[in-house]
């Protein structure tokens, strides 16, 4: 029987097609970066691109449905061959799928020149066909514990249809369903597997150097904040102003705030690698609390936003893109300084982004805020290129004598 390792070694092409991060995430630095710039172009009120989206619009369609999307597809390419024992996607049949990302991204771009249908059908095309894959894995493989994953990657799917059609209605999907649908759903994914891996690495980690005090393992507490958080996100998206969303709101907030004093991260300031997943995930209970003082200052609403958007989607997706590409390439588990300096200028967007709302008039922060996020994608595909672009390193055995050098 063919295994994981057999399949990848048996491709002979090119190195970004042997695992399904390579290229996903690769592209997703690329995109997080250069549709910023894109997005700082309009500000400016040029037309950037022939795109009919209004440019909020556009700018929150891309990171959610666009990079989230690349993003998810890297890890979850990655992850399913884990989960259930198959085989991973390598190759062209993985090259198709990503000229599927490329091609949503394409015609969102230059849809003021194509019917709306068009436009959605091509950029539907992409997640439908990774919800075909996962879909097909967790029913072959009978991983039904798995199944909360499909049904969210359905629920994000939709998502985006909603907010293609609110564009299609000539309104402002930006400030509609489809946008807070799509935002809940990745609030909760981040939730459900980063609750997972959060604890794990870091247990990990800690229990290589003898800690004594270890984080707290997912248990039953852990499912009812998973059910708070539920329940909390569906008032938010058919309620976003009304008072028993901003409840909800404020207890989700300290439930996930107490979920992750449990992690140990205090303990874990030594190594960048671990710390920024417990920043990244801080930003979900953060995104919570703020979203809920937003319903007594309005205009807190728009940056309260970004608190999920930018910090949890934003950190936590990077985090643990520069966490899996190492690991898989067969690199160190250990952020080098650069690495570090990726997280802290991506903290930095993310709290400029909030203070840009405590500041209404202000264009400082905003700045501040696109730079750093550029810098830290940009940073990341300079960093990462050759990572993802190579071959993985082979481990060394710890007898084996040094190659020759020619």
């Amino acid at each position: 029987m063919t295994t994981s390792a057999e399949r990848m070694r048996a491709w002979t092409g090119p190195a970004i097609l042997s695992f399904g991060f390579r290229p996903f995430f690769l592209l997703a630095g690329i995109w997080a970066a250069l549709a910023m710039a894109v997005w700082v172009g309009m500000l400016t009120g040029r037309d950037v691109l022939p795109t009919a989206f209004d440019p909020i619009s556009w700018h929150a369609h891309e990171f959610l449905f666009g990079y989230l999307g690349a993003v998810m597809a890297g890890f979850l390419l990655t992850a399913v061959p884990n989960w259930t024992g198959s085989l991973p996607l390598v190759g062209w049949p993985l090259a198709g799928l990503v000229a599927l990302w490329v091609l949503g991204r394409g015609a969102v771009a230059v849809s003021a020149h194509l019917p709306p249908m068009v436009v959605a059908l091509a950029d539907l095309a992409f997640p439908l066909a990774l919800a075909g894959f996962l879909g097909r894995e967790i029913i072959t493989g009978r991983n039904w514990k798995n199944l909360p994953v499909l049904a969210l990657l359905i629920g994000w799917t939709l998502a985006n249809a909603l907010f293609h059609w609110e564009a299609a209605q000539g309104g402002a999907p930006a400030q509609g369903i489809g946008l807070r649908v799509g935002l809940a759903v990745a609030v909760m994914l981040i939730s459900l597997i980063g609750g997972r891996i959060v604890p794990s690495f870091t247990r990990n980690w800690l229990a290589q150097r003898g800690a004594a005090r270890l984080p707290v393992p997912f248990g039953r507490a852990d499912g009812a904040v998973l059910a708070l958080t539920g329940v909390t996100l569906a008032l938010w998206v058919l309620g976003p102003d009304h008072m028993l969303s901003a409840m909800g709101g404020g207890l989700a907030g300290l439930a996930h705030l107490w979920r992750l004093v449990r992690w140990q991260g205090r303990q874990t300031g030594a190594e960048a690698l671990v710390w920024v997943l417990h920043v990244g995930y801080a930003f979900v209970p953060l995104g919570f609390l703020a979203v809920a003082l937003a319903q007594f200052v309005p205009d807190l609403a728009p940056a309260a936003q970004h608190v999920w958007m930018a910090g949890a989607v934003g950190l936590m997706t990077l985090a643990v893109m520069t966490r899996a590409s190492l690991g898989h390439a067969g690199r160190p588990l250990h952020a080098t300084g650069p690495i570090t300096a990726l997280y802290l200028a991506l903290i930095v967007a993310v709290l400029a982004r909030l203070l840009a709302g405590l500041l209404p008039g202000a264009d400082w922060p905003l700045h501040l805020a696109a730079g750093g996020w550029i810098t830290a994608f940009g940073g990341f595909a300079v960093i990462y290129w050759p990572i993802l672009a190579r071959p993985r390193k082979a481990a060394r055995q710890p007898n084996a004598a040094p190659k020759a050098q020619p």
